[in-house]
């Protein structure tokens, strides 16, 4: 419960309610918080594996997130109710330690969050060597089926407890879990601490990615000659600093950055939730009857396809291998997905000239007065079921294609890249909401939604995700056959060596050369 504080509506309702932000800066600083706390699996993981190690630096984050946790609750409780002196004066914190301790508690968490994703490994995550392409959809689809579940135990709880029972507790929940997995995962360190199999890393990755780049922009032709590719200039018998099998390795990864690439912008799409959708379902009417519902109510409907689909999935998959038929690829689910993203947010845009259509009432969310439209919140799950199907159908594949496509040694380089484009996602989208913002003076992003066009936006982002999902549809026959995996260069030092040495004789026609330090290393 704990590592899901930068989905519950607790931060949320202090950007948006506390803190007195605007909308498209509320969204920015939502949507940099998830893209931070998804980025930091793969910088503390290296951070782990480099210095620390894995379980010293698992136990800096979770104190860290126990910290993070820790300062909502000062920046969000209402301190009037705790802070009473004798003559009944109230303590109210200033306006910029509200947004210090804030920040603060974002970074930790995020830091925290992070931190602990990239250590802790699911039950049986590396044990899925020599599994067939049925039984890796399976793990990959009821690994996301039980991270969803635990997130609407979280919104239906949590959500629910913080707006309508006790606010103060429901800020104290994350905080208190936090501690509780503190004890538990001292417990259980030496099981969840699993070392993943090396097979290189992310900085010889870009490394190679940057050598090949500065060696084209040297026009080093006149010296290697023809490559049969231009990551080939990396190569040291080209001119290089990088090994053929470093080389070689990263050509394996470089075909599936197409795939990562075009994951972005759909990223942009499902961070609506947490930005647009949220702002959406804060301004429309919450009440059912009597009973004022909390806003992460909406964030439930997006995770119930997600909880029927798996099943369904399975079933399915199930029933067509039975009768020796090849259920659908992987790449045309997540071209389906991607076309589900794009009907969600265009419905979102339809659903906002709806919303405008209706009278203004008053609604009171976290002691603050807003005037929204009576249309109810319900009429909005059109596009969090589309959003949430979408989900459903693109994770697991990417995770599997990722999985699949590439050698057991790169599988978590291939993983992280994946992960990379996830929270790369959240920042594009902080970015796309700035310049709609700015370019349309507030008009598409506008703090108050009836003076504003912010189905303008939707439209325009349905348009960017509709161009994504035919390049994806284009590109997407590379995904198709999973049956071989890419295969990566393993190089013997004897044969190294050899390639050094042609390569003296390439560039020097002779054998004297002066080697650097990592060229003496690479030969040894």
């Amino acid at each position: 419960m704990s590592l899901y504080t930068e989905r519950l509506p607790s931060q949320r309702d202090v950007t948006f309610l506390k803190l007195g932000y605007d909308n498209y800066l509320a969204a920015t600083v939502n949507l940099c918080f998830i893209g931070a706390s998804t980025l930091t699996p793969v910088l503390v993981g290296w951070f782990a594996e480099t210095f620390l190690g894995r379980t010293k630096v698992l136990y800096l984050c979770a104190v860290l997130h126990f910290f993070g946790t820790a300062m909502l609750p000062v920046v969000a409780f209402p301190f009037e109710d705790f802070y009473i002196d004798t003559h009944h004066m109230t303590h109210q914190l200033e306006h910029r330690e509200q947004q210090i301790l804030f920040y603060t508690g974002l970074l930790a968490a995020a830091l925290g969050i992070g931190g602990i994703r990239a250590i802790l490994c699911p039950m049986g995550a590396y044990n899925l060597q020599g599994y067939n392409q049925h039984q890796l959809l399976s793990f990959f689809n009821w690994f996301y089926w039980l991270v969803n579940l635990n997130s609407t135990v979280v919104f239906l709880g949590i959500a629910y407890i913080q707006q309508s029972v006790a606010k103060n507790l429901g800020f104290l929940i994350p905080f208190t879990s936090a501690l509780l997995a503190l004890i538990g995962i001292h417990m259980m360190r030496s099981k969840l601490t699993y070392k993943p199999k090396k097979g290189g890393s992310l900085l010889t990755t870009l490394g190679v990615f940057l050598n090949s780049i500065r060696m084209c922009c040297l026009h080093y032709r006149h010296l290697s000659g023809d490559v049969a590719s231009w990551l080939d200039r990396a190569k040291e018998n080209n001119g290089g600093r990088y090994s053929e099998t470093h080389v070689e390795n990263v050509k394996v990864l470089a075909k599936l950055f197409p795939l990562y690439g075009l994951q972005l912008l759909y990223r942009a799409c499902v961070t609506q939730i947490p930005s647009g959708y949220y702002i959406q379902t804060m301004n429309s009417n919450l009440h059912l009857y009597d009973l004022l519902l909390p806003i992460g109510a909406m964030n439930v409907i997006s995770i119930l396809p997600l909880l029927l689909l798996a099943p369904l999935i399975e079933c399915v998959s199930t029933c067509y291998l039975s009768m020796e038929r090849a259920p659908l690829a992987p790449a045309k689910v997540i071209t389906l997905g991607h076309a589900c993203a794009t009907l969600s947010v265009l419905v979102a845009g339809l659903s906002e000239l709806h919303r405008k259509a209706h009278p203004l009432v008053e609604q009171t969310l976290s002691g603050k007065v807003l005037q929204v439209s009576s249309m109810p919140c319900f009429h909005l799950a059109a596009q969090y079921i589309l959003l949430g199907l979408a989900e459903a159908l693109v994770t697991p594949a990417c995770s599997l294609i990722s999985f699949q496509l590439t050698p057991s040694h790169l599988r978590g380089i291939s993983l992280h890249f994946l992960t990379l484009s996830y929270g790369g996602a959240c920042f594009l989208g902080a970015i796309i909401i700035q310049l709609a913002y700015f370019i349309t003076g507030g008009n598409f992003y506008p703090n108050i939604l009836h003076d504003g066009n912010l189905e303008r936006f939707f439209f325009l982002l349905a348009s960017l995700m509709a161009i994504n999902t035919l390049v994806f549809w284009n590109v997407s026959h590379r995904y198709i056959d999973l049956s071989v995996q890419g295969k990566a260069l393993t190089i013997s030092p004897l044969a190294e060596k050899l390639l050094h040495y042609k390569a003296c004789l390439r560039f020097y026609d002779t054998v004297d050369r002066s080697y650097t330090n990592a060229s003496i290393e690479s030969i040894l």
